[in-house]
């Protein structure tokens, strides 16, 4: 019988925290778990540590991947797993020991649901910067589908590690995409378009470490500009595909750095939507600004709220309701 959930693990140089990491998956209440663990060619003492812990735990599996990167780690570990449900964990991150039973139950319970995640606490060298603290409260308020589908164009709504989905889903999906961009971002937004499921448990079953060598602040595969180019990718297979103009609410930074991806791409920004009245009249990138009154629905228009605040969100889709736009269809929220 293979186990309940197997638990992807890809490895590279992480010594100095992979005992911490090892040590919560092997406390885990729920027992019927495997993990593999793809060493991708570490330069320091995580091999022999993987293999210390594999000998005093056979649910743990250790294979190697030569160097190519995580995404072909992460690829190399799904052609291994057995269960059908699959949890992701990074070797710097540490799980509550109800993490595994609690994700499975809720999936062995929802067979509608596909991709669950669960709240996480920040740790670590970058766990007192602001920008870091105010996304993790962010992302730990989208609970349900309709929260984290609403804002899945503004960043990523589910910390990878902290997730665990259906095998059947990740194979319908082709596996992780090697792309230079953000692999887990990427595979939310396909998973979306294919009609998956999304939810996060409300308890905090993670802590997630941020510091100066993660590979969100040192690879270039995760920089703001590929985060831009991965959502405007699927902006295009989707809702921005069969409509030939754009309408940013928003005149402020982000809105003009949509308004040059969008042109840089050949798209047509028509108007830019604003509330402050100086700058009404005005035009930004050859585009008129005009006020909310003047934003209706129209046939091969996508309106975006092209804001960095979610209050400034929040307020863009009560106004745009109030013009008849539909959140989620007329209307999608980006940053």
């Amino acid at each position: 019988m293979p186990p309940r959930v197997c638990v992807l693990l890809p490895v590279r140089d992480a010594e100095d925290t992979l005992d911490e990491c090892l040590a919560s998956l092997a406390a885990q209440t729920l027992a019927d778990h495997e993990v593999v663990a793809v060493d991708d060619h570490s330069a320091d003492g995580s091999r022999a540590r993987l293999e210390r812990a594999a000998r005093q735990d056979r649910r743990l599996r250790v294979i190697d991947n030569p160097g190519r990167g995580l995404v072909d780690a992460l690829n190399a570990g799904v052609l291994l797993a057995e269960a059908p449900l699959l949890a992701r964990m990074d070797a710097d991150d540490v799980c509550h020991p109800e993490r595994l039973r609690l994700q499975a139950a809720r999936l062995e319970s929802d067979r509608v649901l596909d991709v669950l995640g669960t709240c996480v606490r920040l740790v670590g060298e970058g766990a007192g910067a602001g920008g870091m603290r105010a996304y993790v409260a962010w992302l730990n308020s989208l609970l349900d589908h309709d929260a984290i589908v609403r804002d899945l164009y503004v960043e990523s709504p589910l910390a990878h590690p902290s997730v665990m989905m259906r095998r059947e889903l990740l194979a319908r999906l082709g596996g992780y995409r090697a792309f230079e961009g953000p692999e887990d971002y990427d595979l939310w937004l396909r998973a979306h378009a294919v009609g998956a499921r999304f939810a996060t448990l409300p308890e905090v079953l993670l802590d997630w470490r941020d510091g100066p060598r993660r590979l969100s602040r040192t690879d270039a595969r995760y920089a703001p500009a590929r985060f831009l180019e991965t959502k405007m990718e699927a902006l295009e297979r989707g809702p921005l595909a069969p409509r030939p103009a754009v309408v940013l609410w928003g005149a402020g930074p982000v809105g003009k750095g949509w308004s040059r991806a969008l042109g840089a791409r050949g798209h047509r920004v028509s108007a830019f939507v604003e509330v402050h009245p100086g700058r009404l009249g005005q035009r930004i990138h050859g585009a008129p600004v005009i006020p909310v009154a003047a934003a209706l629905p129209a046939a091969g228009v996508l309106h975006l709220a092209a804001v960095g605040r979610p209050g400034a969100r929040a307020e863009i889709r009560r106004l745009a309701a109030r013009a008849g736009l539909r959140d989620g269809e007329d209307l999608i929220a980006v940053a």
